[in-house]
């Protein structure tokens, strides 16, 4: 498994809130993990860490207030003033998704042993975001180089949260509700 990310091939695996496709986050890994999925070529997509420590070194800026949502079930999007993975920004390369999710095993060694992944739920586009390796398409875990099952996971995606401007913005409510998910950024604050 860790071999197969490492060479760039995209593999599924269970994370806190649905399965994932997953790659490293190298330019010719995310391609194949866009064509495996159908994925629009100027669709965002998060990286993703099992510790806070890893994302540091691939994205140093990373804003504290983003600190007081990871590890949860959250992808943020941040500021990104170096422009880094401008492949994984969509149409905005000033911003990018980050997750550092609360991740089951074995999917937390595979994820800390690369470093940063980067990672999509593990269906086709407009489809339902799989609850279980069975609800995966046969055209992706046929497609993947590796697969993991761990049973049944969450089902709900994450919450996605705007952190790029003054006030932060919910872009999804998912798995962390939005109050929440604003408490503990207001909490933040006020202790920071």
């Amino acid at each position: 498994m860790i071999a197969a990310l490492r060479a760039g091939d995209p593999v599924v695996l269970p994370f806190d809130t649905v399965y994932g496709l997953v790659s490293n986050p190298s330019q010719d890994a995310v391609r194949r993990l866009y064509a495996l999925k159908g994925r629009e070529k100027g669709r965002p997509t998060a990286l993703v860490a099992a510790k806070v420590e890893h994302l540091l070194v691939e994205l140093p800026e990373l804003p504290e207030s983003a600190r007081a949502l990871l590890p949860g079930p959250v992808t943020l999007v941040v500021p990104n003033p170096a422009r880094r993975f401008p492949w994984l920004t969509g149409t905005n390369p000033q911003a990018i998704g980050v997750r550092v999710p609360e991740l089951p095993e074995p999917t937390s060694q595979i994820v800390a042993a690369v470093g940063v992944v980067v990672a999509t739920s593990a269906n086709l586009p407009g489809m339902p975001d799989p609850r279980s390796l069975e609800e995966v398409p046969g055209q992706i875990t046929e497609g993947a180089a590796a697969v993991v099952d761990a049973g049944p996971v969450l089902g709900t995606p994450s919450t996605v949260v705007d952190l790029t401007a003054g006030e932060p913005r919910i872009l999804r409510e998912g798995a962390l509700s939005a109050a929440e998910a604003l408490r503990r950024l207001e909490s933040a604050v006020r202790s920071g």
